[in-house]
């Protein structure tokens, strides 16, 4: 049982013989606390000492993780968090999975080999016909897979060689807000992107719509923006390569794109003959609701880029795509992990147990349970703008609302703007209380939920009062002036409780 505070705490009361009785007896356990907050100050230290400036979580997240069990994370300093980040979704049951720990257990036991390039080896031929099965019907019965390197980056950037060598031409359309990795191919397709190659197209949303309409017709506006800049001689973009998107956009702020528009995105790009490539690196798995989040829509992408929770916690992505596609000569691309042994067994436990336990149709009404609650937060705080998302991919964006409504030139008024120092506190005051969120958006003001699929219905309600508790905290901060807020987003980052 992890040590707190509050269990080694000096008693207040009772004679003074009593006192010290009480104290010799919670003198180990307090050494036992100290030591174990010590080696967790040690360890935060080096690592700022020694790691690059661009780490991340470390830096919102001052916690040094020993062990973990389903949603719970246990500290070095023995205190314990709900982890609504989940790997930023390659969790999708959680941290150490029974299922997952003997499918490892079972390879390591065998021996049977551990790195094998791209040899064909049973653990590799059971993870392959476990993720054909899934598949969207349409694709699995024409579809080969490409294994890449370890990251869903890399899976994208195989699948832009792919399209290119399959269609002979060189751009590639993507999407406002799109965020599709780290390397230089996938940056250049990510909204974030500085030096772009890539047309750029708008995304719709109701929220902060680029048309400042939303809806239906937002979305309509957005897919004739697309037919436009294809069909324009003038509009300064060849016909590309291929076409990228995410059909909800995780890093750009937990924006579900709309059935509608993405079945027209479908019927434009294959009219063209553009590949339509679907990033499902955090979508799939039964993120959304469904097994592929394209299956809300019915779409059939002509490319899946798939990543994350497929390799059930361990480094494996892949690319899946129309047989047609593949032109590839024999070494046209590769990668030296791309035949994870480990990771290709941890994958067919996690992609079975989700697709046999029904897991995609909980986390459908467990997310859609825990949506209608945070909604109601819009009523009851001014700070929460926005609260969206798809089965348990959820984004709550918080806005500043002392700041004035932004006015088009038909007079219509949009959103406050975004408040990314409100966000930043939420996540804070989540961590003091025990819980684990991420943020993402435009402006990092969307604090963001991502628990395992394998979340209870009494831990949902543990995260969901853990973060209305800290909103509210945030919330009453603000009130009291933007001082406030940048107070509770510094003081005492690392607490939370043991429990």
């Amino acid at each position: 049982m992890a040590v707190t505070e509050s269990a080694v705490a000096p008693v207040g009361s009772g004679s003074e013989g009593a006192r010290a009785g009480h104290e010799d007896e919670r003198a180990p356990a307090r050494r036992e606390y100290e030591g174990a907050r010590s080696a967790h100050e040690g360890i935060l230290r080096r690592q700022a000492a020694r790691e690059s400036a661009a780490r991340t979580y470390a830096r919102a997240l001052p916690i040094v993780p020993v062990r973990a069990r389903g949603l719970t994370i246990e500290g070095a300093d023995g205190r314990r968090y709900l982890d609504c980040l989940s790997g930023a979704g390659t969790l999708a049951l959680g941290h150490n999975h029974p299922v997952v720990l003997e499918a490892i257990r079972k390879v390591l036991d065998s021996g049977a080999p551990l790195h094998v390039l791209d040899l064909a080896t049973p653990v590799k031929d059971a993870f392959t016909t476990e993720l054909f099965r899934t598949l969207p019907p349409g694709l699995a019965d024409h579809a080969r897979v490409q294994f890449c390197g370890p990251a869903g980056t890399d899976a994208v950037e195989a699948a832009f060689k792919l399209v290119r060598a399959a269609t002979g031409r060189t751009g590639m359309l993507a999407f406002t807000g799109a965020y599709h990795g780290m390397t230089a191919g996938a940056l250049e397709a990510s909204g974030g992107a500085g030096d772009v190659r890539v047309a750029r197209l708008p995304y719709p949303q109701d929220y902060r719509c680029p048309f400042g309409i939303g809806g239906e017709r937002g979305a309509e506006l957005a897919a004739r923006w697309t037919e436009s800049v294809l069909d324009d001689a003038k509009s300064g973009v060849p016909s590309p390569a291929g076409m990228i998107l995410e059909p909800v956009q995780g890093e750009g702020g937990v924006i579900p794109a709309p059935d509608g528009w993405l079945r027209r995105m479908r019927e434009i790009t294959a009219a063209r003959s553009i590949p339509l490539i679907a990033d499902e690196v955090q979508t799939g798995v039964g993120r959304t609701g469904r097994f592929w989040a394209v299956e809300h829509s019915g779409v059939v992408p002509d490319v899946m880029v798939l990543s994350k929770a497929i390799g059930g916690s361990l480094p494996l992505a892949v690319v899946v795509y129309r047989d047609d596609l593949d032109v590839w000569q024999p070494g046209a691309h590769a990668g030296t992990f791309r035949g994870n042994q480990l990771a290709m067994a941890a994958g067919t436990a996690t992609l079975a147990y989700v697709r046999q336990n029904g897991l995609a149709e909980r986390a459908a009404t467990l997310g859609a349970r825990m949506l209608a609650h945070l909604r109601l937060l819009t009523e009851e705080f001014a700070c929460v703008g926005d609260v969206r998302g798809r089965g348990l991919m959820i984004g709550i964006e918080m806005v500043n609302p002392e700041a004035p409504l932004p006015t088009s030139a038909t007079g219509a008024t949009g959103p406050h703007p975004p408040a990314p120092s409100i966000a930043t506190a939420v996540q804070r005051e989540c961590l003091r209380r025990g819980l684990i969120v991420e943020l993402g958006g435009r402006h990092a003001g969307v604090v963001r939920l991502l628990p395992p699929l394998t979340l209870t219905d009494e831990q949902a309600d543990a995260v969901l009062d853990r973060l209305t508790d800290a909103i509210a905290s945030v919330a009453a901060a603000a009130a009291r002036g933007p001082g406030a807020v940048r107070h509770e987003a510094t003081v005492n980052p690392g607490r939370a409780p043991g429990g």
